[in-house]
């Protein structure tokens, strides 16, 4: 490496090393997802979503966030305007804990207190690895889904999911070091089983009760029962979205000499 690369390479490290803080937060807002039970609408709101994080500001422009999220989403498709959503009439409700990892650009110098820019849009990119469980009311119980095998699963699925996340926000510096934020972030999950379910009705033949009621729930209403073994249950497609929008608060560990010397 000649000498002088070497030269501005240590320089620009000194200064993002010496530019290096630290800010802390809270966020709190809304969740839905897109799968089986809403396949077309990504901006519905099913549940609630409330988090913190810390995240470390490497300069004006770029930082890496940790955060961790508590969220729910849930869908019945006796609210749905499609007749044959309501014909089906199953329903599920899933609770969310995520923990993640973004790495975020600001799109204008931003520094809270310190700098000349009071807000600034940004966009983050990252990964997160949550939990979830769905579980559906049943004359008046709740039961757990997957624990139910409403498809014929020979094995229950797993109850996590690893997912890349996208989204975008803006954030505007309130008072001192204190900045309010806004944004909405999408995950594409791994997993088709947020809401239970993913492919066909299956026979349950000698299941329980319960099991039965879950798998096919078409005639709670009617009596008349929809749910013939080997016709389509879920939308087919491979993989549930999921998705935070929320409003942050946080705290940044910053002075202007951390900047600027």
């Amino acid at each position: 490496m000649p000498k002088f690369v070497l030269i501005i390479f240590l320089i620009a490290l000194s200064v993002t090393l010496k530019a290096q803080t630290w800010e802390i937060g809270t966020s709190a807002g809304g969740s839905g997802y897109m799968g089986d039970l809403n396949p077309n609408n990504p901006v519905k709101i099913s549940g609630y979503a409330l988090g913190g994080f810390i995240k470390r500001n490497f300069n004006g422009y770029l930082s890496i966030r940790g955060s961790l999220t508590l969220g729910k989403i849930s869908a019945a498709d006796s609210n749905s305007s499609s007749a044959q959503f309501r014909e089906r009439n199953l329903s599920f409700t899933t609770t969310l804990q995520e923990l993640s990892l973004t790495g975020e650009f600001n799109f204008m110098h931003y520094i809270p207190e310190a700098g000349r820019n009071k807000f600034t849009p940004f966009i983050f990119l990252g990964a997160a690895a949550a939990s979830y469980f769905p579980y559906a009311t049943y004359k008046g119980k709740n039961y757990s889904l997957r624990g139910a095998r409403t498809e014929g699963e020979k094995t229950n699925y797993s109850t996590t999911t690893i997912s890349p996340i996208y989204g975008a926000g803006v954030k505007y510096n309130i008072a001192g070091k204190f900045t309010l934020g806004a944004e909405m972030g999408y995950r594409n999950t791994n997993t088709d089983y947020l809401d239970d379910v993913s492919g066909n009705y299956v026979d349950k033949g000698n299941a329980p009760t319960v099991s039965k009621a879950l798998a096919d729930r078409s005639g709670e209403k009617t009596g008349i029962y929809i749910g013939t073994p080997g016709t389509q249950r879920g939308d087919l497609r491979p993989h549930d979205t999921y998705f935070f929008t929320q409003i942050t608060l946080s705290y940044t560990f910053v002075t202007q000499k951390c900047y600027f010397q």
